[in-house]
């Protein structure tokens, strides 16, 4: 496994533990973000940084560094607004193991590195908590095992960079609208409503149409990316699944979707807003789906596409 894996691995166990009573201080955790934060301490304190936020950092302490709990120590305090509960934000961070000082690995200082990550007070709110945008901090964490993967996570020292908020809706430029297709109109918050319009039939292979065209990196091929999207039936323009109504943007891989739905992410870019009308051959109408009530039915999803994880930055 390379570093940047073993990184990304810490990161993801650093959320949860194989040790009951850890798992039951952070279900406690408080229900205010800036109340999330966990205290500074000896260890984090220890550490000398080098470098600019946004930009790959050396950290420098002496190993072995012992590190009893989780603790973090903010180092510089940025210009943007106060991260609130709820809000999505990129971030980048370096890995060390406090045991030797090595560097672990680096992730999210490019693109396509990271996903954005809701903030909330059991999830990040324990490392950052309501820090303004441009942050960065000095966060340790004691070793554990993931309680997902089993894996042994030794004690370990991040440089933590919160970098920017992420919207929930696609911010791209508006693109012309292509004639013929179903229409949208959006809401305040990003929300679309699709019109159906009179005599729309099933094209033979999904139809795409950019409606915002965003300016961030390409989606690959078995990326993981966080999208917003509303499904409709092109029969009697119904909705059938909307992470809006959820109250919440979808992780999934590209890999784990229908066909057109593949279609309407790969080689798109982050930013961007996708119409897709996919035909039953490219949607639900395949063999061992003929109980679902989707099998006959032609689809269309708007897509907003908020962020990608390249399958080679997960691996």
């Amino acid at each position: 496994m390379s570093t940047v894996a073993v990184a990304a691995l810490a990161l993801a166990g650093c959320t949860s533990s194989g040790d009951a009573e850890t798992d039951t201080e952070a279900t406690a955790a408080p229900a205010d973000l800036c109340d999330a934060v966990s205290p500074s301490g000896d260890a984090v304190e220890s550490v000398t940084v080098d470098g600019e936020v946004g930009e790959p950092s050396t950290a420098t302490f002496d190993a072995p560094l012992e590190v009893p709990e989780l603790q973090s120590l903010q180092i510089s305090e940025g210009e943007g607004d106060p991260i609130e509960s709820g809000d999505y934000i990129n971030y980048a961070m370096t890995a060390y193991d406090a045991a030797s000082g090595e560097e672990l690995g680096q992730l999210g200082y490019d693109e396509g590195e990271l996903l954005p990550s809701s903030v909330a007070p059991e999830s990040l709110g324990p490392y950052i908590g309501c820090a303004s945008i441009g942050s960065r901090f000095v966060l340790g964490f004691p070793a554990t095992t993931d309680s997902t993967t089993g894996a042994e996570l030794t004690a370990q020292v991040y440089v933590f960079d919160v970098l920017s908020e992420n919207p929930t809706a696609a911010w791209g430029e508006p693109q012309e609208p292509v004639e013929g297709l179903p229409t949208v109109e959006l809401a305040e918050d990003g929300a679309p409503t699709v019109t159906i319009p009179d005599g729309a039939t099933a094209p033979e292979t999904t139809e795409l149409e950019t409606l915002k065209l965003g300016d961030g990196t390409t989606v690959e091929s078995g990326d993981n990316v966080l999208v917003q999207y509303t499904g409709v039936k092109l029969s009697d323009g119904t909705v059938f699944d909307s992470s809006w109504d959820a109250g919440t943007p979808a992780q999934f891989s590209t890999a784990g979707v229908v066909e057109g739905f593949q279609k309407a992410l790969e080689g798109q870019t982050v930013g961007s807003q996708v119409l897709a009308v996919i035909p039953p051959a490219e949607g639900y109408g395949v063999e061992g789906q003929e109980e679902n009530e989707l099998y006959d039915e032609t689809l269309v999803f708007v897509v907003d596409i908020l962020g990608t994880q390249h399958a080679v930055a997960a691996e």
